[in-house]
């Protein structure tokens, strides 16, 4: 990449959203990431959300979806998994911002008397503090720093956020800067009609905050006319080559090629003074051809405590995506609530899936139906994978079922009137004296040592690996060798020896469980292992046991539905 003379190194584009919100900001940024990448450039990202929380790390997932951690124990906003699966680049706390963890800092710096006795105010201590965290993602090893303002233009709570990259533009020079909007353009069905009604409010009411876009992306259901594209731009005061449309896709993995294909990179590499070389996307059109021509029928439920808002498993769901692509398969995937499987429900939830995947959370609540899901799977030989709290019920199970420890369960969810007999799943003894149970999570990328010979020591290819953690509760160690002596295998371990991070059932097709989150790592053209080992699993089972149903799927050739080039 080459810096066009008189421009300074980082350069910084800004995505904020109008209208409404789940318009698409974060997929918007991360395709833009995804396409500067493809060209050479080093990009990285940052999500501003302006909840007061300090992290979403106490949210409920069905207030907030899921909880993505980094590799530095950041808990983030769920955008940062799609950030990093659009551009391979694996990011840090540094890139999620809230107005919580702004304030908490202002606050803890005007207590140690750094503001020298001057009023704390919104501007210009809230809105240095937010440019700060900005400036901090630009360094050396940095061309462009991609920035998304969660919330929507007009909502009381992202001004802050608003003034800040209002701010920077001046404090590092326009030809630094590229604002980029997106708004929506719906159509009325009877009038039969797209409106830019909507998107023009939106954009005067970002100019009202002394934001001019130089950009507008405009989603909509459907293709935006040139007659329209030039009414807005008119209207809005951007350029013909800066209103990108952004109709819904089959795939989110399309995104990129469909903003590639209308011009956004080239018009925002010419913004910024970037001379690029041309996009290298052949490798992201390959995986769009494997989407659309998957057609191998596949059955994966997901049993979990939050299903009813599927992004609360956004990666998992993902990652049994991309392990798909790479095999042709056309995944459909159960939400099934690990409530409704319980006693005689189980064979009506599980009976007629390829194989199962048993996600985190914490809380009892499903857990019993979780056990029984482990059990079934375990029984019909139906591939299971556990994570996390999925890895423990499935431990929990094999103790009551099989070793014959009555009562085993974990000490998580011991109740004011019963202990567990056998809390196969514990506190560590370090953790048990911590007042504040927050300070006992592991979070972040921790290694592990598999065991010569294991199945996941095969599957990832080699003896240590690291994977990212959420958690309280372990394997408890104490249990571990009479587990070992049942034909039960803990399969990976902490380098000290004291954690058990991996669990397997050797003579089962594959019945995995890992106190990790691999989920966090998957990538579109690089599955994360034990989904990809997964998928092939179920694959066979499936194939082995309804040959015809592969049959009648197979294609005589498709075409693909959309222009890639």
């Amino acid at each position: 990449m080459q810096i066009l003379e008189g421009a300074d190194v980082t350069k910084h584009i800004f995505v904020t959203g109008g209208v409404v919100s789940s318009l698409g900001k974060g997929l918007t940024a991360s395709s833009i990431g995804n396409l500067l990448k493809a060209r050479g450039i080093r990009v990285t990202m940052q999500k501003l959300d302006p909840y007061l929380n300090v992290d979403p790390g106490t949210m409920n997932p069905f207030e907030h979806g899921e909880v993505f951690v980094t590799d530095d124990g950041g808990e983030t906003d769920l955008d940062l998994g799609h950030y990093e699966r659009f551009t391979d680049e694996s990011l840090t706390q540094a890139s999620n911002t809230t107005t919580g963890s702004v304030y908490s800092s202002v606050i803890a710096k005007e207590r140690r008397g750094e503001y020298l006795g001057k009023t704390v105010q919104v501007i210009p201590h809230i809105t240095n503090e937010i440019k700060e965290r900005i400036s901090n993602l630009a360094n050396d090893d940095v061309d462009v720093v991609i920035t998304e303002v969660g919330g929507t233009v007009g909502d009381i709570e992202i001004l802050p956020f608003l003034e800040a990259i209002r701010q920077y533009r001046l404090d590092v020079g326009r030809q630094n800067v590229c604002y980029v909007h997106v708004t929506l353009v719906p159509f009325i069905g009877p009038a039969g009609e797209l409106k830019t009604k909507p998107t023009q409010h939106s954009v005067t009411e970002l100019r009202s905050r002394g934001i001019q876009p130089d950009v507008i992306v405009c989603r909509s259901d459907r293709e935006i006319p040139d007659g329209l594209r030039d009414k807005i731009s008119n209207l809005c005061d951007v350029p013909i080559e800066g209103i990108v449309t952004a109709p819904d896709a089959s795939s989110l993995y399309e995104i990129p090629l469909r903003m590639h294909s209308g011009g956004l990179d080239s018009y925002v590499c010419r913004l910024l003074g970037i001379g690029a070389e041309e996009a290298d996307l052949e490798d992201w059109r390959s995986l769009v051809r494997r989407v659309e021509h998957a057609w191998k029928p596949l059955r994966i439920g997901i049993v979990g405590k939050y299903v009813t808002l599927p992004d609360a498993y956004l990666s998992v769901a993902e990652a049994l995506r991309h392990a798909a692509f790479a095999h042709d398969v056309d995944l459909e995937i159960d939400w099934i609530m690990s409530d409704h499987v319980e006693g005689m429900l189980v064979e009506e939830q599980l009976g007629h899936l390829d194989g199962v995947v048993l996600p985190g959370g914490f809380g009892d609540r499903g857990i019993e139906g979780k056990v029984a899901a482990a059990t079934y799977t375990r029984e019909n030989g139906i591939p299971c994978l556990g994570l996390c709290l999925g890895m423990q019920t499935m431990t929990i199970e094999y103790a009551r079922n099989v070793m014959g420890l009555h009562g085993a369960h974990s000490s998580e969810f011991d109740g004011q009137d019963s202990v567990t007999p056998h809390p196969v799943i514990d506190l560590m003894e370090s953790q048990r004296s911590v007042e504040n149970k927050g300070g006992t999570m592991r979070l972040g990328a921790y290694v592990a040592v598999l065991s010569e010979g294991s199945q996941v020591a095969e599957l990832y290819g080699r003896s240590v690996i690291q994977e990212r953690h959420r958690h309280r509760y372990e394997f408890n160690p104490r249990y571990k060798s009479q587990f070992e002596r049942s034909g039960f295998r803990c399969s990976g371990v902490s380098p000290d020896g004291k954690l058990v991070e991996f669990i397997e059932l050797p003579g089962h097709p594959f019945w995995i469980g890992t106190q990790a989150h691999p989920e966090l790592k998957s990538r579109p053209n690089r599955p994360a292992p034990l989904f990809d080992a997964l998928i092939v699993a179920a694959l066979d089972r499936a194939e082995s046991i309804d040959p015809a149903r592969f049959d009648a799927a197979r294609p005589a050739g498709r075409e693909i539905t959309i222009s890639l080039e």
